[in-house]
């Protein structure tokens, strides 16, 4: 079961449907079992029964999740596959150390590949829909997979599969979410 973590600034907000939604969907036709959790509303029964992670994205002025780094220390010892997007790679960053910095990005953007890695096998650089306006600092211990000009892109842990994107795959790089779904073991 994939845990999926809405960090929207409430429960069931209208935002939602933008960033949570399109996850749900992908998975549900994926074949995926997954459960849908708010940030504020996740436990140790739903984080012990989870598989693997993914951590949606907000809008851009949505950042009280930030201001609660405490419900998100969990990430640093789950040790499962997680995928963090936009907001999601700042939460997962920061449960690591990771500091942001300023970086307006708003629509397509071309991304860079800077190593080689599973989750973008054969791709060198591609565009994706960006919205956001801070970046991520990668914490020790994380390296840095994808740029764009302005700032990093995507980040994974050196030894665990704790996998970062700054952009939002679901919107135009579903290919993405389907290869975090084979690395998780859940594609059918």
């Amino acid at each position: 079961m994939i845990l999926v973590l809405d960090l929207c600034y409430r429960e069931n907000s209208l935002s939602r449907d933008e960033f949570v939604r399109p996850i749900e969907r992908h998975l549900q036709n994926a074949g995926t079992p997954f459960a849908t959790r708010h940030y504020t509303a996740v436990g140790a029964p739903e984080i012990e029964a989870a598989d693997a992670a993914i951590i949606c994205g907000t809008a851009l002025q949505d950042t009280g999740f930030a201001e609660h780094p405490e419900r998100f220390k969990w990430l640093s010892e789950f040790k499962r596959p997680v995928l963090g997007i936009s907001s999601g790679m700042r939460v997962l960053a920061a449960a690591f150390g990771g500091g942001i910095e300023p970086c307006c990005e708003i629509g397509m953007t071309e991304i860079r590949v800077l190593i080689p890695d599973p989750l973008f096998a054969g791709k060198e650089d591609f565009f994706a829909y960006e919205l956001h306006e801070q970046a991520v600092q990668a914490p020790n211990g994380f390296i840095s997979l994808a740029a764009s000009d302005r700032c990093l892109q995507a980040i994974r842990h050196h030894s665990l599969p704790l996998y970062g994107t700054l952009f939002h795959p679901e919107v135009r790089n579903e290919w993405i979410i389907e290869r975090f779904l084979k690395l998780v073991g859940t594609a059918q």
